[in-house]
């Protein structure tokens, strides 16, 4: 970046096997510090042909299929190679890929041919989202879970949060890691999204984590009058409930009694 003319876009290839939230983090976190580079989104490439095997396999001692955390993380998610199989698999892999993020955008390719303004400057997690953002909430796809590790669920609450409640919510989820669901296993998020309303805050706001960090921005677009705010969350991650998490949201927004004693949290969960 020192350089004399600098880089228009950089484009990071990690390993088949990385993690790219981790390496995502670390921009995000960049750019929080005034650095030149921002975190502009995550896309990942699917094959069609070998996708369903990788995404259904299963790991030993709960560890998450790192094919399944790739399409998780993912902002564009490319499904290539489609001409090598029928027509019924490339629907198996696109209800797979949906089940498990259903806030990505899709797109079908062949020998990996898309417009670069498809894959560049998707402004995924700048206040220039906040825009986008409100259309893709309308149309999250949450297809039934097919016994996937990860899943994307979504709900709408009515009303305005309180700020320092909405943190205390998500640091429980993304950073104590207390919140269990029904069954009593521990929920993981690994990516959050969505516009909620604050008290006392024109603006709709942005909130956006992977794995343990989070922002929480103030949009472009403010609330009108006369509207009836509300707040949208959408969450991908293991072993999330969604009745749950609703509760325990709820309980945040109306800062009731019911909020020490609402279900799910009870002791600390195991990290892996």
């Amino acid at each position: 970046m020192q350089k004399k003319g600098k880089f228009d876009y950089i484009l990071l290839e990690t390993t088949g096997l990385a993690d790219p939230g981790a390496v995502a983090s670390m921009f995000w976190v960049d750019a929080e510090l005034g650095s030149d580079i921002y975190l502009d989104g995550i896309i990942t490439v699917v094959d069609s042909k070998y996708g369903l095997k990788h995404l259904t396999e299963e790991k030993p001692d709960g560890l998450v299929n790192e094919a399944t955390r790739q399409v998780a993380l993912a902002d564009m998610i490319l499904i290539n190679k489609t001409d090598l199989v029928s027509e019924e698999e490339l629907n198996n892999l696109r209800t797979t890929i949906r089940s498990i993020n259903g806030l990505g955008k899709v797109l079908e390719t062949q020998r990996s041919r898309v417009h670069l303004s498809n894959i560049l400057d998707l402004h995924a997690y700048d206040i220039l989202s906040g825009i986008s953002l409100q259309k893709k909430l309308q149309h999250v796809s949450t297809a039934p879970h097919l016994d996937q590790s990860i899943v994307t669920v979504t709900f709408e609450v009515p009303g305005s949060a309180k700020e320092e409640s909405l943190n205390v919510f998500i640091q429980n989820l993304l950073w104590e890691k207390n919140v269990k669901n029904k069954d009593g296993h521990c929920m993981e998020v690994i990516r959050l999204k969505g516009l909620v309303s604050i008290k006392d805050k024109p603006q709709q706001m942005i909130v956006q984590g992977i794995h343990e960090l989070y922002d929480l921005e103030e949009s472009l677009v403010n609330w009108k009058d006369d509207a009836e705010r509300a707040c949208q969350l959408v969450f991908i991650g293991r072993n999330l409930d969604k009745d749950v998490l609703q509760q325990l949201f709820l309980a945040a927004v109306a800062e009731a009694e019911e909020q020490r004693t609402a279900p799910g949290r009870d002791g600390v969960c195991p990290s892996h």
